[in-house]
Protein backbone atom coordinates (compact mmCIF):
# COMPACT_ATOMS: atom_id res chain seq x y z
CA UNK A 1 0.00 0.00 0.00
CA UNK A 2 3.06 2.79 0.72
CA UNK A 3 4.51 1.75 -2.29
CA UNK A 4 1.13 2.60 -4.74
CA UNK A 5 1.37 5.59 -2.73
CA UNK A 6 4.53 6.70 -3.39
CA UNK A 7 4.23 5.98 -6.99
CA UNK A 8 0.76 8.08 -7.13
CA UNK A 9 2.75 10.94 -5.68
CA UNK A 10 5.73 10.56 -8.04
CA UNK A 11 3.21 10.53 -10.64
CA UNK A 12 1.81 13.60 -9.68
CA UNK A 13 4.68 15.04 -9.18
CA UNK A 14 5.84 14.42 -12.66
CA UNK A 15 2.77 15.65 -14.33
CA UNK A 16 3.01 19.22 -12.22
CA UNK A 17 6.94 19.25 -13.37
CA UNK A 18 5.79 18.61 -17.16
CA UNK A 19 3.06 21.27 -16.96
CA UNK A 20 5.25 23.53 -15.50
CA UNK A 21 8.16 23.13 -18.25
CA UNK A 22 5.65 23.29 -21.30
CA UNK A 23 4.18 26.81 -20.03
CA UNK A 24 7.85 27.80 -20.05
CA UNK A 25 9.17 27.15 -23.49
CA UNK A 26 11.27 30.63 -23.93
CA UNK A 27 14.78 30.46 -24.56
CA UNK A 28 17.50 31.57 -21.90
CA UNK A 29 20.98 32.01 -21.72
CA UNK A 30 22.76 29.61 -19.56
CA UNK A 31 26.08 29.51 -17.93
CA UNK A 32 28.38 27.11 -17.76
CA UNK A 33 31.44 26.63 -16.11
CA UNK A 34 33.39 27.80 -19.20
CA UNK A 35 30.76 28.31 -21.63
CA UNK A 36 26.91 30.07 -22.20
CA UNK A 37 24.58 28.71 -23.99
CA UNK A 38 21.27 29.75 -25.17
CA UNK A 39 18.56 26.60 -24.71
CA UNK A 40 14.56 26.41 -24.48
CA UNK A 41 13.60 27.13 -21.41
CA UNK A 42 11.85 23.16 -20.80
CA UNK A 43 15.19 21.94 -21.39
CA UNK A 44 16.52 23.32 -18.40
CA UNK A 45 13.23 22.84 -16.37
CA UNK A 46 13.50 18.58 -17.89
CA UNK A 47 17.32 18.42 -17.45
CA UNK A 48 17.45 19.89 -13.81
CA UNK A 49 14.33 17.84 -12.83
CA UNK A 50 16.13 14.51 -14.38
CA UNK A 51 19.39 15.27 -12.55
CA UNK A 52 18.00 15.86 -9.30
CA UNK A 53 15.67 12.34 -9.60
CA UNK A 54 19.28 10.33 -10.34
CA UNK A 55 20.68 11.77 -7.77
CA UNK A 56 18.21 11.23 -4.99
CA UNK A 57 18.03 7.58 -6.44
CA UNK A 58 21.95 7.51 -6.37
CA UNK A 59 21.64 8.74 -2.95
CA UNK A 60 19.29 5.75 -1.86
CA UNK A 61 20.71 3.25 -3.06
CA UNK A 62 23.75 3.65 -1.41
CA UNK A 63 22.32 3.48 1.71
CA UNK A 64 19.89 0.52 1.04
CA UNK A 65 23.34 -1.14 0.07
CA UNK A 66 25.06 0.38 3.08
CA UNK A 67 22.01 -1.22 5.22
CA UNK A 68 22.26 -4.59 3.68
CA UNK A 69 25.67 -4.66 4.51
CA UNK A 70 24.87 -4.05 8.16
CA UNK A 71 22.06 -7.08 8.23
CA UNK A 72 25.04 -9.45 6.87
CA UNK A 73 27.22 -8.24 9.60
CA UNK A 74 24.56 -8.19 12.24
CA UNK A 75 23.45 -11.63 11.22
CA UNK A 76 26.67 -13.23 11.44
CA UNK A 77 27.08 -12.10 14.79
CA UNK A 78 23.23 -13.53 15.89
CA UNK A 79 25.02 -16.84 14.14
CA UNK A 80 28.14 -16.49 16.53
CA UNK A 81 26.33 -15.63 19.56
CA UNK A 82 23.75 -18.70 18.88
CA UNK A 83 26.63 -20.99 18.59
CA UNK A 84 28.09 -20.43 21.56
CA UNK A 85 24.81 -21.08 23.38
CA UNK A 86 24.65 -24.57 21.74
CA UNK A 87 28.36 -24.70 22.59
CA UNK A 88 27.98 -24.16 26.72
CA UNK A 89 25.44 -26.69 26.75
CA UNK A 90 22.94 -25.15 28.24
CA UNK A 91 21.52 -23.21 25.28
CA UNK A 92 22.01 -19.85 27.02
CA UNK A 93 24.39 -17.37 25.37
CA UNK A 94 27.55 -16.51 28.19
CA UNK A 95 26.01 -13.07 28.72
CA UNK A 96 22.77 -14.91 30.23
CA UNK A 97 24.91 -17.46 31.62
CA UNK A 98 26.72 -14.47 33.64
CA UNK A 99 24.01 -12.68 34.60
CA UNK A 100 22.75 -15.86 36.39
CA UNK A 101 25.95 -15.58 37.92
CA UNK A 102 25.63 -12.08 38.95
CA UNK A 103 22.11 -12.72 40.36
CA UNK A 104 22.43 -15.44 42.45
CA UNK A 105 25.50 -13.32 44.03
CA UNK A 106 23.39 -11.44 45.39
CA UNK A 107 22.55 -11.41 49.07
CA UNK A 108 19.07 -12.24 50.20
CA UNK A 109 18.30 -8.95 52.01
CA UNK A 110 19.40 -7.16 48.85
CA UNK A 111 16.82 -8.77 46.81
CA UNK A 112 14.17 -7.63 49.31
CA UNK A 113 15.30 -3.80 49.11
CA UNK A 114 15.36 -3.77 45.13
Amino acid sequence: MKGQSILISALVFALLIAIFAVINVDSVQVNFLFTEATLPLILVILASTLLGGLTVGLLGMIRQIRLQRTIKVLEKQVAELSREGELSGTGLSRTAVQMEREESAVLPAERVIE
